[in-house]
Order: structure tokens, then sequence, then C-alpha cells
């Protein structure tokens, strides 16, 4: 099954009228991506996670530990002040490595979507079974820490195959973070079971624009000109802002200012409903259950 056969139709002219709750003008979920790379990854077959030679990359690996050691401390700060309910973009290996930071985020009751366990850990040109255990063992792992199971899967380092949706919605995964297709949640055609995609953004997302030698500024920039329009947008239909942030980017000391100015502009909007993932992918799936109700009535 080729990517394009998952999708319904995109509804972008105003078929779909599913409002938020509350008459809300849209919806942000803001996920922090709290990740690990390993130090000295085994040798992958796709990509090297670390391409400064000889190993080991003393300097990519500490840019990044940077964020678990400093950035998101920072940044929680930020986050506390506007009593954002997070949903962390979690390599599981960092509840292993970071017993506090598991603290912090359970204290914070933050909803959480599945990286994998590593983020040098690829699931690209694996076979079923070997993509299959690499979920599992990414599930186990965080069950181990919450004795819970998460409702949101991203795969690590956006490395997903064209099988992933069905490994994901098998092992009962609720929404899905590897499409940036729309706007507004939208079903996954799997081989078994249901799957909602949420929107994710690569656009305001801040580790993709660093990599464009962009800086907090242009985050800011971006965040308030995609919140301008999606807002507009939402008073005709069903909008989803998502802010995608890193602690090693966004938690360094000469950008997290940035953050608190996006977080103050979007919120002193009325009507924004500040949602995690789960909740997202709870309210679609019965909005999407009255709908069909309804249309069945109406027939």
């Amino acid at each position: 099954m080729i990517e394009l056969d998952r999708l319904e139709p995109s509804y972008q002219c105003g078929v779909s009228r599913i409002r938020l709750p509350n008459d809300a003008r849209l919806a942000l979920w803001v996920c922090p991506n709290i990740e690990h790379y390993e130090f000295l990854p085994d040798p992958v077959r796709t990509r090297n996670p670390w391409p400064r030679t000889p190993h080991p990359d003393i300097l990519g690996y500490s840019l990044r530990d940077y964020g678990n050691r400093v950035g998101l401390w920072r940044m929680l700060e930020v986050l506390d002040e506007y009593h954002v309910p997070c949903t962390a973009s979690l390599n599981a290996a960092v509840f292993a490595h970071y017993p506090e930071i598991l603290d912090a985020c359970e204290r914070r009751n933050w909803d959480y979507m599945l990286h994998g366990v590593y983020n040098t850990q690829y699931l690209w040109n694996l076979s079923e079974e070997e993509e299959r255990n690499a979920i599992d063992q990414s599930l186990r792992l965080f069950e181990r820490f919450t004795g819970r199971r998460p409702a949101g899967w991203f795969s690590p380092s956006v490395s997903h195959t064209l099988r992933t949706p069905d490994l994901v919605a098998e092992a009962g995964f609720q929404y899905y973070c590897d499409f940036y297709h729309d706007d507004q949640p939208t079903p996954i055609k799997v081989r078994n079971g249901t799957l909602v995609s949420l929107p994710y953004q690569m656009d305001l997302n801040d580790a993709v624009l660093f990599v464009r030698s962009c800086e907090g500024d242009d985050f800011l920039r971006v965040a308030k000109d995609m919140f301008d329009t999606l807002y507009e947008e939402g008073a005709m239909t069903c909008r989803v802002m998502n802010m995608a942030i890193h602690p090693y980017v966004s938690g360094r000391p000469h950008r997290i200012r940035f953050l608190d100015k996006a977080l103050d502009y979007i919120l002193s909007h009325s009507g924004v409903w500040l949602a995690t993932g789960a909740e997202l992918a709870s309210w679609y799936r019965d909005s999407s259950l009255h709908e069909s109700n309804n249309n069945a009535d109406q027939s």
C-alpha cells in the first residue's frame, strides 16, 4: 500500500465542518521533543547519525545533550508560566538516562507520543518483524517507567517506512505524526484498526529552522504568521497548530525569549484550545463518530 492510498481526499474546500470544543477557533498543541542521542551508536544501514569522523562526534553529541542537561529546565520555566499541557515527543531511553526528566514530566501530567528508543536508532530498511520489535521495545521501556501506554507515535528521526502506520495501529496507538499533509486531523487507512494523523509541523519546528540557519526571531515570525492565518480560517472550520520545540534549540539562552513571546502572542487571543495529542485524537474520534451517525440518520 503506498502512502497516498492511506489518505482520504482533502477537505480544505469547506466540506468538513467539525467544530472544536467550546467552539474554539484553533487548537494549539505544544510538543517538546525530549530526545537522547547515543554517544557511540551501533552502525546503521542508511545514515550515519554522527557524520563527523572519527567517532565519537563529541561536538554533535554534546550540542544535543545540552537540551537534557540545561535547555529543558529553562524551557520548563516558560511552559509553566503559561500552564501549557504539553505532549512530549519522547525517546523512551530518556527516562532511563535522566530520572529527573521522568519526574518533571510526570509531575506535570504530560501527554506522550513515543519517538522510538533513541533518536539514533532508525526504522529505515528494517524488515517488518524488526520494525515491529523496535516499536514494541520502545513501548515496553515506556511502560516500565510509567505503567501506562502512550497515545501517539512519531518515528525516531522521522525514519518511518511504508508499513509503519500499520504496525503503529497494530500496537494500539491512537494517533500518528509522520505525515505533514493537513491542518486538521485526518483518518489513516491501516490494515487493521483505526489511526488518526494529527497535524505536526516541520515549518514551525525549531530544529528544522536551526538547520536552515534561522534564529529565534525567525521562529517567532513564523509562529505569528502561521497562527494569524489558521486563526482566521478557524472561524469557518477546524484548524490545528502544532509547535515542535527542542530543548537543545529553543532552550538556549539566546532563543528562550522567542518561545516566550510566541506563546504570549498566541494565548493573548480568545478561542484558543490548549490541547494535548491524546485530547485531540479523542475529540476527533468522537466528533467523527457523531458526524457519521448524523449522516446515517439523514440518509
